[in-house]
Order: structure tokens, then C-alpha cells, then sequence
């Protein structure tokens, strides 16, 4: 058992209520806040796509509407044998609300890497910029 196995868990739990009638790419993510608690996320198609709201996003809009700020880690699960890292929009979010935290990337046949987001998204826009 890793430190990871609880957010992994709820990332597989979010990724059953995920709404991808157009993709059929179900993805689920979980957000750990520094208090302890688990937020979880599943992506929601919409026909125009352009609406579509990916699972990463959700279940910070979830941490940050409940009040929570300060998180330690996130997880992604697809059923994909490669591993899938958050989109772009994603990690801007991601960077925005959790700064340098571990991403953990795992699908459903047991795989799983840990990326600090800075390797993910290593040159950052955020207040510092400006």
C-alpha cells in the first residue's frame, strides 16, 4: 500500500460517473487537500465539446466551491494502456490552485507513475509573471 492508494481509489470511483457519450474516454480524478480531505472529479461530455469539462477540473471547481484551499497531490485514471497526463487547460488549473504537487497517473490494469507537475508544466503563467 502506498500514500497513493486512497487517491487512486477515489479517482476510479469518480471515473464510473463519468459522462463521455462521444468519446467513450472515461476519466476520473481526485484532489487531495492538505487537510486530509478527497475530492473526486469525472470528466462531462457535452455534443459541442467545446463545453466539455475534463475530470482534473471538476474536482477542483468541487475542493475550491466546498471552502477547501491547499492541496498535496491529484490523481488521473483512464482505462488507457498508456498513461494520461492532464491537459493543458488542466495543468494551468492544476498550477494555479496546487502549485508543485505530485500528479499520479494510474490506469485500471495497475500502472501508475508519479510526475511533480513542474516537469509537467515547466514554465508556468501565474501571478508571477505579471
Amino acid at each position: 500500500m502506498t500514500e497513493y492508494d486512497s487517491l487512486i481509489a477515489a479517482a476510479r470511483r469518480a471515473r464510473e460517473n463519468a459522462h463521455a457519450p462521444y468519446s467513450n474516454f472515461r476519466v476520473g480524478a481526485a484532489l487531495r487537500a492538505k487537510s486530509g480531505r478527497i475530492f473526486g472529479g469525472c470528466n462531462v461530455e457535452n455534443a459541442t465539446y467545446g463545453l466539455t469539462v475534463c475530470a482534473e477540473r471538476v474536482a477542483i471547481f468541487k475542493a475550491i466551491s466546498e471552502g477547501e484551499r491547499g492541496f498535496d497531490a491529484v490523481a488521473v485514471v483512464t482505462d488507457a494502456d498508456s498513461l494520461t497526463p492532464p491537459c493543458g487547460a488542466c495543468r494551468q488549473l492544476i498550477w494555479e490552485f496546487c502549485g508543485d504537487v505530485p500528479i499520479v497517473m494510474a490506469n485500471l490494469k495497475g500502472k501508475r507513475e508519479v510526475l511533480q507537475m513542474r516537469d509537467l508544466f515547466p514554465k508556468p503563467f501565474d501571478s508571477s509573471s505579471f
